[in-house]
């Protein structure tokens, strides 16, 4: 007999009154103790690369950084919920209790869910109450990576306005088409799968009702989904037809809810003025990684087998990393708790988080990277739908005046890497001359040829990274017209506003036509010939090129805390 999955238990709950200090460290050992080690098929692939890249040329000197893992620092102490944060925390219990009863099959999930929304709670209520803690000194780090942090430009409100939660509406209508999904942001979640599924197909391309739940957390796109009736739908269809993820998504559904609630609270209370949120937060790094889970493991599903492996978990933390830095100055004047850099993280920290997701968007573009697990075209594919919507600052940020020099830049020479320790033993990033090919691929070499004729002053700039992007992904196969048309709208066209006279105006243009061309080319990269050639490509000139657009999106300057939502 099918179960009635209904919210309508007691508001009590065992679980409510959790100390966020106690929860954040428990959510700590979870993960630790369920984290799976790499696979003896994932070091293979990994030492196949390697070979690989060393025969194209032997490194003359290399410098190492380490990374520390998250789950083994210490986690500063949080201030207990008020009775505001208790009775949300009691009302999200209610819901859990009642999934885990039902489907004990996500009883981690729902742990992870609990645990994260106490620590969620407390964080909030340390930033808005707590003494300061002693701020980092302001001693310059030398490291090669922190002697190359940006500067800034300055941001308000009105330089956001153009961002869309959504995104832009599809040109060409990719299945299916509803409305809700009609756009570059969702449409990156099917697409994201077909990736993954062209080869080991575990039906999971079209799970699109689920995926809507997620959509708790984006305010604006709430208003035009029926969440209830659409909740119900998924119940009822749980109920008949049960499947691991779409109980998931219920639970992902809950916390990006309690999330968006306990954000608004504390906002209205800053707005108020009963509280002063400061312009940082009480996060710091194992803290913030753990925070960032509940968020990918369902937007980002990984089969059972594969869902603990460190691998999957170090590509979701740092696919959330790489959304945060384009989302900066958005998210700080919006005071999101989460943000990764108003983190309480020491600047070189937050500069090696950021090394390593442009050097796991190289990993992503080799082909042996892909082989080992299912879920491994996350990073190529969330750094590419980042830089066709209208809602990222990737382009509008990141374009900083003049070019920075190639020589000895520590950013080109990353090398690739999984960062498959991040959470756990940690990583070392490996920073050696990259290796080239001499001669381009007859693709590759016909989008030289392009850009020469129409961008001949920056044309050695794209062929230079030509050579190494095919170094890294052997020769491209892709289709030439698709990956033109969009690298010239996106990376040439922000390149050459780099070069030009400082203007705000042409930065947001360059922008917001990458949104454009986004809507109207996003639906050649599910071309299953060349779709994943193109993607690789494009995520290597948004992610990893020169002159680091990506790079540059890591500066941040304070402002006050204020804004109409946004995406926060």
């Amino acid at each position: 007999m099918p179960q009635d999955v209904t919210f309508d238990l007691p508001l009590d709950s065992p679980g409510s009154r959790v100390d966020p200090t106690e929860a954040a460290g428990a959510l700590a050992r979870l993960f630790a103790e369920r984290v799976k080690g790499s696979t003896d098929e994932y070091r293979s692939c990994q030492s196949a690369a390697r070979q690989r890249l060393d025969a194209l040329g032997s490194p003359n000197f290399s410098t190492t950084l380490r990374v520390d893992g998250a789950l083994h620092l210490a986690r500063p102490a949080f201030l207990p919920p008020d009775e505001e944060g208790h009775a949300r925390l009691r009302r999200l219990n209610t819901s859990l209790d009642m999934i885990e009863a039902a489907f004990p099959q996500v009883g981690n999930d729902v742990e992870v869910c609990r645990l994260t929304c106490a620590m969620l709670e407390g964080a909030w209520r340390s930033r808005a109450l707590a003494p300061p803690r002693e701020r980092e000194r302001t001693t310059a780090c030398s490291c090669p990576l922190c002697r190359r942090l940006p500067t800034p430009p300055a941001r308000t409100l009105d330089d956001y306005r153009w961002r869309q939660s959504a995104g832009r509406p599809l040109r060409v209508k990719t299945w299916p088409y509803r409305r809700e999904l009609d756009s570059v942001l969702t449409g990156g979640w099917s697409w994201t799968r077909q990736m993954n599924d062209l080869e080991r197909d575990l039906g999971h391309r079209h799970r699109f009702e689920d995926d809507i739940l997620v959509f708790h957390e984006y305010k604006r796109v709430i208003e035009t989904i029926d969440t209830t009736r659409l909740t119900q739908h998924v119940e009822g269809r749980l109920a008949e037809n049960f499947s691991t993820n779409s109980a998931r998504a219920l639970v992902s559904g809950l916390f990006s809810a309690h999330k968006r609630s306990v954000d608004e609270y504390w906002l209205r209370q800053h707005h108020a003025g009963n509280v002063t949120l400061p312009q940082s937060n009480p996060l710091d790094q194992s803290t913030y990684s753990v925070l960032q889970m509940l968020d990918c493991l369902f937007w980002h599903v990984a089969p059972d087998s594969e869902l603990w492996q460190e691998e999957n978990l170090a590509s979701l933390l740092l696919c959330r990393a790489i959304d945060d830095m384009a989302d900066v100055r958005a998210d700080a004047l919006t005071g999101e708790i989460s943000n990764f850099w108003l983190a309480d993280m020491p600047t070189h920290t937050k500069a090696l988080y950021a090394a390593c997701a442009i050097a796991i968007v190289k990993y992503g573009c080799m082909p042996e990277a892909h082989t080992p697990m299912w879920n491994t075209w996350l990073m190529t594919t969330t750094i590419v739908w980042m830089g066709l919507t209208g809602r990222h600052a990737l382009w509008f940020d990141g374009i900083t005046q003049g070019l920075p020099s190639t020589e000895a830049c520590p950013l080109c020479d990353l090398q690739p890497n999984s960062c498959s320790g991040i959470l756990t033993h940690g990583t070392d990033l490996t920073i050696a001359p990259r290796p080239t090919v001499p001669e381009l691929s007859a693709q590759a070499a016909e989008l030289s040829a392009r850009c020469r004729a129409e961008f001949p002053r920056t044309w050695s700039l794209l062929d230079t990274e030509l050579h190494a992007f095919e170094a890294i992904h052997g020769p491209w196969y892709g289709n030439v017209d698709t990956a033109w048309e969009i690298l010239r709208r996106t990376y040439m066209a922000a390149v050459e506003a780099s070069a030009a006279a400082a203007s705000t105006d042409r930065a947001r243009q360059v922008q917001q036509d990458a949104g454009a061309v986004g809507s109207e080319m996003f639906h050649t990269l599910h071309d299953p010939r060349t779709g994943r050639e193109d993607t690789a490509l494009l995520a290597y000139m948004f992610g990893a090129a020169h002159p680091h657009f990506l790079w540059n999106a890591t500066g941040y300057r304070p402002s006050g805390v204020t804004g109409d939502w946004l995406d926060g």
